[in-house]
């Protein structure tokens, strides 16, 4: 399939030194469960050049509600390894390298190395403060989001930043998906401002949530942008 073809649908949105630009960008997705799986094919479609996709866990029956790479056929097999099967048939155009394994904060810097942006697609408040602090170590930005039932949230971190800090000041070690449940059109959702937030790093171009937070109720169908706070020399943008 013709490269023009395959990605003429995003040129309206997208320049082509831009299109052309993607192709040689990398982004770390950790987590490919319900975010992580979708985020994955949203970047795949959109032609990022390299995924590395960092999950040790395996599929269960309880993961179909929801999570994209999943399927009745792939039941134990490990979610970082399904998405380069998936990946294969939606664009064999994009590299995912599959890092099978629980991400910490000493392999961290091995498993993600060449990546341009780190995804946070994990379920607990622990990891989610760890992949901050190794964001910051690495000097990258950190896309940040989380669901729970009907809600979601999503911001852009940049080194310095520690936005999660204040986010999750106080919080147990637990997401609040665990007592409010996971649908499916929730991580879709959130997934999504986080793909469009890893855009506009990409590509550096557009306004970023940084230092802000979106806040999605969708029983109420409302859409807030919570002022975090910015540090006196900070940007709004990715300029």
């Amino acid at each position: 399939m013709a490269e023009e073809e395959r990605y003429s649908r995003n040129m309206k949105m997208l320049s082509p030194e831009e299109n052309g630009r993607l192709r040689q960008t990398c982004v770390a997705v950790v987590g490919c469960g319900g975010l992580g799986g979708g985020i994955i094919e949203m970047l795949g479609r959109l032609g990022v050049g390299k995924i590395i996709a960092v999950d040790g866990d395996v599929f269960e029956a309880s993961n179909l509600n929801r999570q994209l790479l999943s399927h009745t056929k792939n039941m134990g097999q490990g979610k970082a390894k399904a998405a380069v099967e998936r990946m294969a048939l939606v664009n064999p155009d994009v590299e995912v390298k599959a890092e099978q394994q629980l991400l910490t904060a000493e392999n961290a810097p091995e498993l993600l190395a060449g990546a341009q942006v780190i995804v946070d697609a994990v379920d607990r408040i622990g990891t989610r403060l760890m992949l901050q602090q190794v964001a910051e170590t690495m000097a990258l930005p950190l896309v940040h989001g989380a669901i729970g039932g009907w809600y979601g949230q999503v911001t852009t971190i940049l080194p310095g930043d520690k936005t999660l800090d204040v986010i999750y000041a106080g919080a147990d070690n637990q997401g609040i998906e665990r007592d409010l449940g996971n649908p499916s059109f929730t991580p879709a959702l959130v997934g999504a401002a986080q793909v469009s937030e890893v855009l506009k790093l990409l590509i550096n171009r557009g306004t970023l949530l940084r230092h802000r937070m979106l806040y999605i109720d969708l029983f109420e169908q409302e859409y807030t942008v919570l002022n975090l706070g910015e540090a006196p020399d900070a940007g709004g943008s990715t300029k």
